[in-house]
């Protein structure tokens, strides 16, 4: 008997994180427990831990558990980007692999987007009660404050990686290194609303960050203003007939 296709796609990018991957796993399953037919697709972008390990024995005895593999670090947009071209549903949710945060508001995302209806293409959560240090929350309100500020994206907090969209929108979008922190702003500039979730923050189940201040800084800048740049490019998007059909 085939099985039925499911209805979202729980995207997972992850490197390092050998020792997140069965809890987060874990919580995934219950949290999508009543909510239908879903995968849950995991990319280890080059990790150099059990993580690979960890996945293969989870997978096991999970038919709805997929992997991929990067042979070496190519980011964490990337990542995702692999991800979603090989999802098998309409509906995209990311959630990061460290497990800060929590799958209990998956479906509440999947929700929001279907009753926000086909002109919003994104659900963003934003994290309250940061569990993050002193410094990175600062640095966290300081890159938000100078995004929203450029880009006037709508967004209190792009960097949650709790987000919910249509597989095909994301393909539409221009994809470069970084993508994943502009997701807001680009759909914005394809002509779709977004719709923000509020969601508690939590520490990370074990290990450490793989992503720092310094090594990230000047890239993201750089990134900022690449978006821009694109915002300013973009043309209203072409209503296309043929006959007396009418194509969008």
């Amino acid at each position: 008997m085939t099985a039925p296709a499911p209805h979202v796609s729980i995207v997972v990018p992850v490197r390092n994180e050998g020792g997140n991957i069965e809890p987060l796993i874990r919580e995934i399953e219950v949290a999508m427990a009543a909510s239908g037919p879903f995968e849950v697709i995991y990319v280890d972008d080059g990790s150099r831990d059990q993580t690979a390990s960890e996945l293969a024995r989870m997978a096991a005895q999970r038919p709805w558990l997929r992997s991929f593999r990067h042979a070496e670090s190519c980011g964490k947009s990337a990542a995702v980007r692999t991800a979603v071209r090989a999802a098998r549903a309409p509906v995209i949710v990311t959630i990061d692999g460290d497990g800060q945060n929590d799958p209990v508001a998956i479906p509440n995302l999947v929700a929001t987007l279907a009753q926000a209806g086909p002109g919003c293409g994104l659900v963003a959560a934003q994290r309250l009660r940061r569990q993050d240090t002193g410094f990175k929350k600062w640095q966290s309100r300081a890159a938000n404050a100078i995004r929203d500020a450029i880009l006037q994206d709508g967004t209190r907090d792009t960097n949650c990686g709790l987000k919910c969209f249509p597989r095909a929108v994301y393909l539409d979008l221009p994809f470069f290194d970084g993508l994943h922190r502009f997701l807001p702003a680009l759909v914005r500039r394809e002509g779709y609303s977004i719709a923000t979730v509020d969601v508690l923050d939590r520490p990370r189940l074990s290990g450490v960050s793989n992503y720092g201040f310094f090594d990230r800084l000047w890239v993201g800048i750089g990134d900022l203003l690449g978006v821009r740049w694109l915002i300013s490019r973009h043309k209203t998007r072409p209503v296309v007939s043929e006959g007396d059909a009418r194509v969008i």
